[in-house]
């Protein structure tokens, strides 16, 4: 009886793994329209999704996979997407009026999410600052850089001084995801590539790792940050970084010591950096009388 029991539990197995079997193999066959994240979980993948109002072709299999690839690896960043989503309100609360003010669409802020975090850094090639200017292209667009000013840490300058590039991209290619590509591999770059590929369309070109990824990049962190709660970052007005209060102060002279000069405004001169960072040593040279406006904090400290 014990060796009939054991044989129908058997029997049974092997029935379970043959049907199982089956359906893998029938479901690898199965073909359905569009991405399969999208047709089982449309709160991951996007059924649609544009750049700048220039839609992208998600019906092409290759881009779905690279906006995929993207989108898993941002999602699964816990803590660098994270600090990206408390350091918005803050970073964006500058970035946003410039761009509009000079005609550049809102979607270019999350080039400077996916350039620098949203913080001042410096690349191993030496670009700087949240929009990652190197120093030549820095000065040819009009930011001081030196050894103890360097604007590109400025933000509401460096912010003007993208502007500027992105309009000059758009008058040579015409397309804003041209334009967001060619801040990455440069103007030349791109159009070289276009001209020997024979296409017109970021989404059609064969690029190298880095600027093939850039501008899935910035869709991806585009979508996360616009709804956050579907991809696990319920983040909450409290937990974002704070505006602090400030009031500006115009220095039209040389300032040999920034310590003192913090003091006398009430903070302290780890502060005054903070809130200035674009001031790169203890002091400020100002030979020609220049009008710096330097942010002093009203809270914070």
């Amino acid at each position: 009886m014990k060796k009939q029991t054991t044989t129908i539990r058997k029997s049974f197995l092997l029935i379970g793994i043959v049907l199982i079997s089956g359906l893998f193999i029938f479901a690898s066959k199965l073909e359905f329209p569009g991405n399969w994240i999208a047709r089982f979980n449309p709160n991951y993948f996007p059924a649609q999704i544009d750049f700048a109002g220039e839609r992208v072709p998600l019906q092409i299999a290759d881009v779905q996979e690279r906006l995929d690839r993207e989108l898993l690896v941002n999602k699964h960043l816990n803590a660098s997407t994270l600090l990206i989503l408390k350091r918005a309100h803050r970073a964006f609360a500058i970035i946003e009026p410039i761009l509009k003010k000079n005609g550049i669409p809102d979607d270019f802020k999350y080039v400077a999410v996916i350039e620098s975090g949203l913080v001042n850094v410096v690349s191993p090639a030496g670009a700087k600052g949240i929009w990652q200017f190197m120093p030549d292209t820095a000065k040819e667009i009009g930011l001081e850089v030196n050894e103890n000013i360097d604007e590109r840490y400025h933000l509401e300058k460096a912010t003007e001084a993208a502007c500027a590039y992105f309009l000059k991209a758009k008058e040579k290619f015409g397309n804003w995801t041209l334009v967001a590509a060619s801040y990455n591999a440069g103007g030349t770059g791109i159009k070289k590539q276009l001209d020997i590929q024979k296409v017109s369309n970021y989404y059609d070109l064969l690029l190298n790792d880095e600027t093939s990824r850039y501008v899935f990049r910035i869709l991806a962190l585009k979508q996360i940050m616009e709804h956050p709660e579907q991809y696990s970052f319920p983040i909450t007005e409290e937990e974002q970084y704070k505006i602090v209060a400030t009031k500006k102060i115009t220095i039209d002279s040389s300032v040999t010591d920034l310590a003192s000069l913090a003091l006398q405004q009430g903070i302290n001169y780890k502060i005054l950096k903070i809130h200035n960072p674009w001031l790169r040593t203890t002091k400020m040279v100002n030979p020609t009388n220049k009008k710096y406006q330097l942010e002093i904090p009203l809270e914070g400290y």
